[in-house]
């Protein structure tokens, strides 16, 4: 929705008040004129209930105000008596509109002493419910929220089963865009699997300010830009979601706006310098680990069982110099070629599709294993006596499934070409060549129209050879190199899918997607911080120490009190 339909939304909603409510404003003795006056008439609302005025901030919050809705429209009808249980179901279940059968059909009286307190336990009980709640979704959405690490993407320095926290408040909390849905869930209501939201109304976005930028090789969780999928881990095409409801992802963010990020041999490289990561991250890559003898358990053992990603291949030479055997590979393995002799060519990587395996007759060398490894482990392997060689592996092979997924501009997950990552308000030249790049920039992230007719280029209408970017980008990768789905494959993290900043981690389960009888805790995770520098130090036993000083200190002090 842009600005006028939002301001004919409002008025609307405004108007739908009036008509609902301006006879019962005249029974609390105030005009009726004052119901129809925007932001004035919640305002005299809330003396008409007794309520205090800064709840009226509070129905023009995001999220917040859906749950403020049912609350105020109970609490109105409340101040006239009607104060049953089937009277609250009314309006909640008519979604405010019970106030029109009482303002019109019934002969009410404004209670103006009525009692603020629930009358029954359970009232007591609801009400508690009701404002925790409330104060938990403003917490969740403008400050602090709870993720958990899903995927091994950057393994060793968070791992899946970290829970965090993660601050909305560094970068600035972005405001609600969807403004109808379930309140502290994401896009999917839990148990029921259900859509926990609706398209429409959109809020335009906006940003509260924050007090740092992104910095360079931080870690930031962001919406996927590229989310076309229902839930997380349910795949799915063609699904089209807000941005704020798009499924959440962490990663590094290894390029800011206007750096030209390139990567070689799997290291990014920025303005044409090699960047340094912090000393927590520690970047994984494959390795071609050579044995003495056809790996076995111990080795397995010793390297982790979770690190083996499988045996390399070699493929007859013959084999390779038939036709459209390339091709065929291209379509069903990611592999690149590591040595050859007078008899096979050796390959490492991975076969998506065993028919091309056989077609191929690849066989396993059971000696050239694969394994997902930091350079330290890799170092360390090389020092057993089993292990002959464990060498670093790149792609190196270009693929259109790199970004910008154009034969022209074609790389690998480990080696492209310089790129530049937009700045706001920074302006490009545009060609043919160069235009694959920003393309979804200029037509989804920022709304323009984009025609191409050979060189010629057309935005908006008018032919162009240049753009001016509205939004900061960003590049976003994983640690774990290979076994990441990043920036590389889908391009630019526009500023407005930016949420927040890990900022702790409270809790950590190792197997936590194999059911809960295989959780194991990683009490040394528990209560440590996402940045810093150093062997994360966990805070566990100094939070136990102050929460029993605190229920000891509590205990005393209620002890006092009656006895004074």
């Amino acid at each position: 929705m842009n600005i006028s339909q939002w301001i004919i939304f409002i008025l609307i909603v405004q108007v739908i008040h009036f008509l609902g409510t301006w006879k019962l404003y005249v029974k609390a003795g105030r005009k009726a004129w004052e119901a129809a006056i925007p932001v004035y008439n919640a305002i005299v609302l809330m003396q008409i209930i007794r309520r205090p005025k800064w709840w009226v901030i509070l129905l023009f919050i995001p999220i917040i105000n859906l749950l403020m809705f049912p609350v105020i429209w109970v609490e109105t009808i409340r101040s006239f008596g009607k104060n049953t249980l089937l009277d609250t179901w009314l309006v909640i279940l008519t979604l405010g509109f019970y106030t029109y059968y009482v303002n019109y059909a019934l002969d009410v009286k404004y209670i103006e002493d009525r009692s603020l307190h629930p009358t029954t336990g359970l009232g007591e009980w609801v009400s508690s419910i009701v404002f925790a709640i409330v104060a938990a979704t403003f917490v969740h959405t403008y400050f602090i929220q709870p993720y958990v690490i899903p995927t091994s993407s950057l393994e060793k320095t968070l791992l899946v089963g970290d829970f965090l926290f993660v601050s909305k408040f560094h970068y600035g909390a972005r405001t609600p865009m969807t403004t109808v849905a379930a309140p502290m869930v994401h896009d999917t209501l839990p148990l029921l699997g259900l859509k926990s939201y609706l398209n429409k109304p959109q809020l335009p976005y906006f940003r509260l300010p924050g007090f740092q930028n992104i910095k360079r090789n931080e870690i930031v969780v962001f919406s996927w830009p590229a989310d076309t999928v229902r839930q997380f881990f349910v795949r799915e095409k063609g699904v089209q979601k807000p941005i704020d409801k798009k499924s959440n992802y962490v990663k590094r963010c290894v390029g800011i706006p206007g750096d030209t990020l390139s990567v070689v041999d799997g290291y990014v490289h920025i303005n044409g310098k090699k960047t340094v990561l912090p000393d927590r991250a520690k970047p994984m890559f494959y390795h071609v680990v050579t044995t003495k003898a056809p790996i076995d358990n111990a080795i397995l053992n010793v390297l982790g069982r979770k690190n083996f990603t499988g045996y390399t291949v070699r493929i007859p030479l013959e084999i390779l110099q038939k036709d459209k055997v390339t091709e065929l590979m291209n379509k069903g393995a990611n592999l690149d070629e590591i040595k050859r002799d007078s008899a096979y060519a050796y390959y490492a990587g991975s076969i998506g599709d065993k028919r091309v395996k056989d077609y191929l007759q690849a066989e396993d060398v059971r000696t050239m294993n694969l394994f997902n490894l930091t350079e330290e482990e890799a170092k360390k392997a090389t020092k057993l006596s089993a292990i002959v060689s464990a060498k670093k592996f790149s792609y190196k092979k270009q693929s259109t499934k790199i970004f910008p997924q154009n034969a022209n501009l074609a790389g690998t997950e480990d080696n492209f070409s310089p790129i530049y990552i937009p700045k706001a308000n920074a302006t490009i030249s545009l060609n043919a060549k160069n235009l694959p790049l920003y393309k979804k920039i200029i037509t989804e992230y920022e709304g323009n129209t984009l025609a191409q007719a050979g060189n010629q280029i057309t935005i908006n209408g008018k032919v162009t050879n240049k753009y001016t970017f509205k939004q900061d980008y960003y590049w976003m990768m994983g640690d774990n190199r290979h076994q990441s789905e990043d920036s590389r494959y889908w391009g630019f993290v526009p500023e407005n899918h930016v949420v927040g900043k890990p900022v702790f981690i409270w809790m950590s389960i190792d197997g936590i997607n194999d059911g809960f009888a295989n959780w194991k805790p990683r009490w040394n995770r528990f209560f440590t911080t996402v940045g810093g520098s150093g062997e994360p130090v966990s805070y566990l036993k100094y939070f136990l120490l102050a929460l029993v000083g605190y229920f000891v200190f509590d205990y005393f002090r209620k002890k006092k009190k009656k006895t004074s």
